[in-house]
């Protein structure tokens, strides 16, 4: 592995987000550290984020500020429709092998734009390419949220069948999902 500190196990990251999350609910402002001292320090010290988060691109949807976290804590993939695919899973793989982060979280949201366009429409150029994935997830599936959960769980799976993520998960790796809801700002992790 190519790291050298120690990060925080699975079961503490994730209680770490949890915590974040229960802090933002009735946040107005991120409490993560941006201070320029956090910048200094993460320039000169490089980065140990304690998680990964593949989320939605949705403007709606602010990792950093939905677990209450600062400059160098999380490693934040953000695509359309949170799908996976070799970029994705490759800057998954270096979060993993060489910053040592031991938990990663795909997490989808309602109200999803790319999930609804994956059921009702048939979407031209390169949008096509998202919502075919998301199609590939979802199968027949035409709820929402289910399909929403269907998508999260197949990115899990890419994730898995990744060589190199499945020989981290005998150090300590956890892949875990979760939705976020747009109306009160909670994560709802799948446990």
């Amino acid at each position: 592995m190519g790291h050298n500190k120690p990060n925080l196990s699975a079961a503490e990251a994730l209680e770490k987000l949890k915590l974040g999350n229960a802090a933002f609910l009735n946040s107005a402002c991120c409490r993560g550290d941006l201070s320029p001292a956090k910048r200094l320090d993460t320039c000169e010290n490089g980065q140990h984020p304690y998680a990964v988060v593949i989320s939605c691109s949705d403007s709606r949807v602010i990792p950093e500020s939905i677990f209450g976290a600062g400059i160098g804590e999380l490693f934040v993939i953000r695509v359309a429709g949170n799908v996976m695919d070799d970029h994705q899973l490759g800057s998954v793989e270096y979060a993993a092998s060489h910053l040592g982060v031991k938990l990663i979280v795909v997490m989808g949201h309602d109200h999803c734009g790319a999930v609804e366009a994956a059921i009702h429409h048939d979407p031209d150029g390169y949008i096509k390419f998202i919502t075919d994935e998301i199609r590939l997830a979802i199968g027949s599936e035409t709820d929402e949220d289910k399909a929403c959960r269907l998508n999260v769980r197949r990115s899990i799976d890419v994730i898995e069948s990744s060589l190199a993520i499945h020989e981290e998960e005998e150090h300590g790796l956890r892949v875990v999902g979760a939705i976020y809801h747009l109306a009160d700002g909670a994560v709802e992790f799948f446990e």
